[in-house]
């Protein structure tokens, strides 16, 4: 008995693609679906090389609701207030030893690329010396990154670096759960290198994404195509209920320290 088929091939119209007798069995039960979706559904993630550009143009394509953002909006708003209350000591306690460590500056300023492609101003605790980009240039960062200061290592590894974001969510610039937002200078190089890179900004970035729960630390062009995978599902399926689940996952990879750098 079957009770699925998979299609693995493109449509082609050629005479030669079984139509008729998929949809024939798609009339009698049978449930028919697209390699995209197959991949969707089994891997949480959407291919890039399996978007469609018609769908894109002509069905919506990553288009957010108005009430699936305000509903967003609203869980940002009630979960930062109380975050920001659940971490203020730890938040104190961290800006502390940075300045024992490294003296100033405690916070660490950085344009990235959000909503629609806008730029706005993240904050983060430092964790790098205060030469970390003394060439200029903007580097990813690698493992076992030696511009890490002692204090910076043990706080990226708890992701308590991240924390000074929550006054961006209550901003509204970005929101608890998302894409990780980037450097001007990397989305330029990676729109070029990767096809449909700019879909990611259809949504605030996030503090937390499904990319980061899913996928390891990555610093490299094919790592950024891997996470966009990620990026594109949480774009299109985004929700109360997934973002729940992300925050719970993120709660897990900090306590085994997973995907931190």
């Amino acid at each position: 008995q079957v009770d699925e088929i998979l299609v693995a091939v493109q449509f082609r119209d050629n005479g030669r693609f079984p139509v008729q007798e998929l949809l024939e069995c798609k009339l009698n039960g049978i449930t028919v679906i697209g390699v995209s979706t197959f991949f969707e559904r089994e891997m949480s993630q959407i291919r890039v090389n399996s978007l469609n550009p018609n769908w894109l143009v002509f069905g919506g394509g990553f288009d957010q609701s108005g009430l699936r953002t305000a509903i967003k909006r609203i869980f940002d708003l009630a979960s930062s207030v109380m975050l920001l209350m659940l971490t203020l000591p730890f938040m104190l306690i961290t800006a502390l030893c940075i300045y024992l460590e490294d003296r100033a500056p405690i916070l660490y300023r950085q344009e990235r690329i959000g909503l629609d492609g806008q730029p706005f101003t993240i904050y983060k605790f430092r964790s790098m010396r205060r030469d970390a980009e003394s060439s200029g240039k903007p580097q990813w960062a690698a493992e076992n990154d030696t511009r890490i200061t002692r204090v910076g290592k043990i706080i990226r590894q708890l992701r308590l670096d991240e924390l000074p974001q929550i006054f961006n969510v209550l901003k509204g610039e970005m929101s608890l759960v998302g894409p990780r937002p980037e450097r001007e200078f990397f989305v330029k190089q990676l729109c070029v290198e990767i096809p449909y890179y700019n879909l990611r900004h259809s949504v605030k970035p996030g503090i937390t994404g499904w990319a980061q729960v899913r996928y390891q630390y990555g610093s490299s062009v094919e790592d950024s195509l891997q996470k966009l995978q990620y990026d594109l599902y949480y774009v299109k399926n985004n929700s109360l209920f997934l973002d729940i689940i992300i925050l719970i996952d993120t709660v897990l990879v900090v306590l085994t320290g997973k995907g931190s750098r």
